[in-house]
């Protein structure tokens, strides 16, 4: 499999080196946008019209009879994804790698294997040879950059449980950290549809699990709606500029929410009751899963007392696929957490931290999610 993505690489990655610097320079005003986000969000992809397209393109069709929702230059950007999924399985990284790949890549370059960047950075992923990735000529071997880059995924712990734009800093190191989730659901698109064109590519979903046997998680869609980041830095205890419960949320939720919000800025007490957060004796402050338990007691739904419970209450739910009011865990393991939120919509949740914080509002990136249930 190493053998076909680096022949994959050579076929798609010579007619650029051939065209040279020049052609790379005059195309420069149509490459890379600013890393900033894409205007309009692309958490509504078209999985199966991407698959019809980039079979169309990898069939040989011409780039100027085909388009590919989110990509402006399909001919050129579907083999250079390509590229880069050949490399993740020649390497056995499981889907989620490869998926964080081809969203880095977007990001960096929008999947154009480029010969300028900030700096001395170059390529698909924008790797500088100052900083150790490799030299120029390397780097600019999409085979090449795409190894390194899975490389130095698998070094980062648990990154099988991190978002993907978790993953894809903790690589990159970027000065726009968030930049990367805008990109999740076109590049899971193109993984699925590329993957299937290679022997057992369709077969990775299964290893999306690390050695611990915890589920990866994920935050699919465009901020503020998914993972929270364009509410910029929140206070501690005080409400996001700009944040309502959603409209659609069940009206049970909507209560236990209201209630939990009511509790922003007590000090977190652990044993606390949540009974009087507000009142003078400690005991009746929240813990994280007294605030669940009483934010739910007043919208009439009965939970259990401790993290170590309520992970067991109602019913599991993908973190990709949360509603306000689900329960999120983290900390601990899947089968035991010690840490418990409410998920508010918009990307964001309630919590009661730890002792010395306050009752405060979080974005979801910033949570390891190991289980996530709904309780109505």
């Amino acid at each position: 499999m190493k053998g076909l993505a680096a022949g994959i690489g050579v076929v798609f990655l010579s007619p650029i080196l051939i065209a040279g610097t020049g052609m790379m320079l005059a195309s420069s005003a149509d490459a890379v946008q600013s890393n900033g986000l894409v205007s309009g969000c692309l958490s509504d992809i078209d999985s199966d019209k991407v698959a019809e397209q980039v079979t169309k393109i990898l069939d040989g069709a011409s780039g100027k009879d085909v388009q590919v929702e989110g990509l402006d230059l399909p001919a050129e950007q579907v083999p250079n994804a390509q590229t880069i999924v050949a490399a993740g399985l020649s390497l056995d990284v499981p889907k989620k790698g490869q998926i964080i790949a081809l969203a880095t890549a977007m990001q960096e370059s929008r999947l154009r294997n480029l010969g300028y960047g900030d700096r001395d950075s170059l390529g698909l992923f924008q790797q500088r040879p100052s900083q150790g990735w490799g030299s120029a000529q390397q780097i600019r071997d999409p085979v090449y950059a795409s190894e390194q880059f899975y490389k130095h995924l698998l070094k980062v712990d648990g990154w099988q449980q991190m978002t993907v734009t978790q993953a894809a800093q903790a690589v990159q190191k970027s000065g726009l950290p968030d930049a990367y989730a805008q990109w999740e659901s076109l590049a899971t698109a193109l993984q699925s549809a590329i993957a299937k064109t290679f022997p057992g590519g369709g077969d990775t979903a299964g290893k999306d699990t690390n050695q611990s046997g915890k589920p990866s998680t994920s935050t699919t869609g465009c901020a503020p709606g998914q993972d929270g980041t364009g509410f910029g830095r929140i206070p501690e205890g005080s409400v996001p500029k700009g944040y309502s419960i959603p409209k659609d949320a069940d009206p049970k939720a909507r209560k236990a929410i209201e209630w939990a919000m009511h509790q922003l800025g007590t000090l977190y007490q652990w044993g606390g009751s949540c009974t009087n957060a507000h009142g003078p004796d400690p005991m009746g402050r929240c813990d994280c899963s007294s605030l669940m338990q009483q934010a739910y007691a007043h919208a009439g739904i009965t939970l259990t007392r401790t993290t170590y419970t309520q992970v067991g209450e109602g019913k599991a739910v993908s973190p990709a696929h949360l509603k306000p009011g689900d329960l999120i865990f983290s900390r601990g393991t899947a089968s035991r957490p010690e840490h418990v939120g409410m998920y508010m919509g918009e990307g964001l949740v309630i919590e009661a931290p730890r002792t010395t914080k306050p009752v405060r509002i979080t974005p979801i990136k910033d949570w390891d999610i190991l289980a996530a249930r709904r309780v109505l």
